[in-house]
């Protein structure tokens, strides 16, 4: 996806050189979680897809797609930088990760307490799926699906 003349972010593919890029953007991998510190360079060396947004600034969030959830696609992590909240990466990720979806089905899921996660995945045309408990305790996690994914993929 291309950036428009209206300041809308770029999103393409990452590679492996974007890795750091991709710790930069990730609050959890910049304050040192070792598990999310490793995680970009595995996603862009595996069989993820890892959708990048950028301005002239530089990053701004990033979308990670993977295939692992009962063989269907799975956002497993979309993260978008404090200064870049509330202007619109967020939704062109989600809608970036359902075109390049290759599965009639696509689901993620966020913590119960992730709000603002949630608000954008039900504007974005999500529903709720599914509740699980003790991956965080006392947070359990909320599982969405994207409701028309189905209708597009033409595969």
């Amino acid at each position: 996806m291309d950036e428009s003349e209206h300041g809308v972010p770029a999103v393409r593919r990452a590679g492996a050189a974007d890795a750091a890029a991709l710790m930069a953007v990730d609050a959890l991998a910049a304050a040192g979680d070792e598990g999310r510190r490793a995680s970009p360079a595995r996603w862009c060396g595996g069989n993820a897809v890892v959708l990048l947004a950028e301005d002239p600034t530089g990053p701004l969030g990033f979308a990670v797609l993977e295939y692992t959830f009962f063989e269907q696609g799975f956002l497993t992590l979309l993260t978008v930088t404090a200064a870049a909240r509330r202007r619109g990466v967020g939704r062109r990720l989600l809608a970036a990760v359902e075109a390049e979806c290759a599965t009639p089905k696509l689901f993620t899921s966020t913590n119960f307490s992730n709000h603002p996660m949630q608000r954008l995945l039900r504007s974005a045309g999500w529903e709720a799926a599914g509740l699980l408990h003790g991956l965080d305790e006392g947070d359990p996690e909320l599982f969405f699906r994207l409701a028309r994914h189905a209708r597009h993929v033409l595969h």
